[in-house]
């Protein structure tokens, strides 16, 4: 199993530094798709993936992808509105075929995977976004080796004993602490590679180590429904690692913190 994971890992920085390097249309579309198979995979859990409510999602999630591209909504509010108001349409005409927390669930969808997940693209697409990305990596699966590193050697306090026993108090410090020291040596290197002297290094460390602490938050509530549905994975699209809930579920929280504050602090 470790040989599996391990495997699929490289596989996934492998991609992952294609994908980002490339940026653009290459990366919508990554993201498109893997929002679109999150989805399927949330979606199941609640046994709407195959029924119209579902299938709405992915339209759904696929206009507002498009409209990230071509722009053809001044306000993409509209298109999170005309999604609610027809899921509601199905709900009320088709009743009782589908439950309120399917309904629910279908809208929750789009914007925890499809919405939360593009910000990846999004922060690719800022100015300096070529470098400012990797951030998100950093502080969701650096914080994840770091804390583990540190909950196993180090671990007393528990820090969620019914959610997640193995998880401890020690293991997050060191989690965020350790986001922070890769994001410093990662800027330094990109300064020195680079021979960028303004690559201001600070800001993002902190960056950083903020969305470190809040990944914690997506892991564990990617946990929490797990634990809900009484499921151990999410899919099987990654061996050893899941499907692509499991392995972006810190992530999908993570990507947004790092846009929003890069964008209004650090760019």
């Amino acid at each position: 199993m470790f040989i599996t994971r391990l495997i699929s890992g490289i596989i996934l920085v492998a991609l992952a530094l294609v994908f980002i390097c490339t940026g653009g249309n290459v990366l919508l579309a990554t993201m498109l798709i893997l929002s679109l198979i999150g989805m399927f995979e949330l979606y199941r859990i609640f046994k709407v993936e195959k029924s119209l409510p579902g299938i709405l999602g992915y339209l759904a999630c696929i206009t507002y992808y498009m409209d990230l591209k071509f722009k053809f909504c001044q306000d993409n509010m509209v298109i999170f509105l005309g999604f609610l108001i027809l899921l509601l349409a199905v709900f009320v005409f088709g009743y009782p075929k589908y439950h309120s927390h399917q309904i629910m669930a279908s809208f929750f969808g789009l914007f925890y995977v499809g919405v939360m997940l593009s910000f990846l693209y999004q922060t690719r697409m800022l100015p300096g976004g070529e470098f400012i990305v990797w951030a998100i990596f950093l502080c969701s699966w650096g914080s994840d080796t770091s804390a583990y590193c540190v909950g196993v050697l180090f671990g007393k306090h528990k820090m969620s004993p019914l959610l997640s026993p193995k998880k401890s108090v020690e293991g997050a410090i060191g989690g965020v602490l350790g986001a922070m020291l890769l994001t410093a040596i990662y800027c330094v290197v990109i300064s020195a590679v680079f021979h960028i002297n303004d690559f201001a290094i600070l800001p993002l460390v902190i960056i950083s180590g903020v969305g470190a602490l809040i990944s914690m938050v997506g892991d564990l509530a990617a946990s929490a429904i797990k634990r809900n549905f009484e499921i151990k994975d999410y899919g099987k699209l990654i061996p050893g690692h899941g499907g692509v809930l499991d392995r972006f579920d810190s992530m999908i929280i993570t990507a947004p913190i790092i846009f929003f504050l890069a964008y209004y602090f650090y760019v």
